[in-house]
């Protein structure tokens, strides 16, 4: 089995050296052969293309695609085109694994191979959110770092041939949002089996919450509005609005809960700035996710209304 680990990658350069390292160190055995890491840049600004190519001794198995700013689908896409292996692992740039991820992936995948008789699965490693950039791997396993989503491609490993006859990524999700769960709604229709592989653990690492990452935060809250109803225009089906959360629940669960919109992000910044003063962003960061819900959602039917859906 030749794995190829596809990462895209923005303006990440940073955490970047941490995640390129870690796969770096990959134990190698049967049933593995060999792997590569296929680094999409999606056209970054940070010194990111210069730094991997006087660093490129430091990273035998990375190989440097480069690419115009057209975003994550297509940056894997493109990435899986140029890819070698006969297996694809997609992990996001921000994710720093363990020495024996790969290992754990083509292990529980031969196993289920074996077993079906086909290779229509695909498995699922742990996602453990952290927000220490010095050591992300002595992050413990957290409650809120459970995930029930089909194929989001922060920890994934699936067949070569499986994935190309999904059709890969559509391209027409250019913003922030759903274009893993999208493919995974093509996945599920083919009868690819979810596989979960909690031993492959990846740290995903990202800084803690400051006021100043509101206005981005509120932004990726209006452009997942948009990609969701890219989602809900190709799946029109009652699963696909309860995951993008255009139905009436979600609008009522996140007016109550935010007290009509009384809970918002000017009313709470003050309360935020107390608990990151404190040294408890994370705890800012769920309080903060009350109004980016309902900022989401509203935002959902407002788009959903300009253009005549209900």
């Amino acid at each position: 089995m030749f794995l190829s680990v596809v990462i895209p990658t923005y303006n990440r350069r940073p955490i970047l050296e941490k995640c390129l390292t870690a796969l770096e160190r990959q134990q190698l055995q049967a049933p593995i052969e060999g792997y590569e890491v296929v680094l999409v840049d999606d056209g970054s600004t940070d010194e990111t293309v210069a730094w991997i190519q006087a660093e490129s001794a430091r990273y035998p198995h990375v190989r440097l695609i480069q690419q115009d700013h057209g975003g994550p689908a297509e940056g894997r896409n493109r990435g899986v085109e140029q890819a070698r292996g006969d297996v694809i692992v997609f992990i996001d740039s921000d994710l720093v694994v363990t020495e024996t991820f790969l290992l754990c992936h083509a292990r529980a995948l031969a196993r289920h191979w074996q077993s079906s008789g086909n290779r229509l699965c695909f498995t699922y490693g742990a996602v453990i959110n952290t927000a220490n950039f010095e050591h992300p791997t002595s992050e413990p396993h957290k409650l809120q770092d459970l995930s029930w989503a089909y194929f989001a491609t922060g920890n994934v490993a699936i067949d070569r041939q499986v994935l190309d006859s999904s059709g890969l990524f559509d391209t027409r999700f250019r913003l922030y949002g759903w274009e893993d769960l999208e493919l995974g709604e093509r996945l599920r229709r083919m009868g690819v089996v979810l596989i979960r592989c909690p031993e492959a653990v990846g740290y995903h690492w990202h800084p803690p919450l400051s006021l100043e990452q509101i206005p981005r935060l509120i932004e990726v809250e209006r452009e997942r509005a948009k990609m969701g109803l890219v989602f809900y225009r190709k799946h029109p089906t009652r699963r696909v609005r309860f995951i993008i959360q255009f139905t009436l629940l979600h609008r009522l669960l996140w007016e109550l809960l935010t007290l009509g919109g009384l809970l918002n992000v000017r009313s709470l910044r003050p309360l935020l700035a107390w608990l990151i003063r404190q040294g408890k962003p994370g705890l800012a960061m769920e309080l903060l996710r009350l109004p980016l819900n309902r900022l989401g959602v509203r935002a959902l039917y407002a788009e959903a209304r300009a253009e005549g859906l209900r």
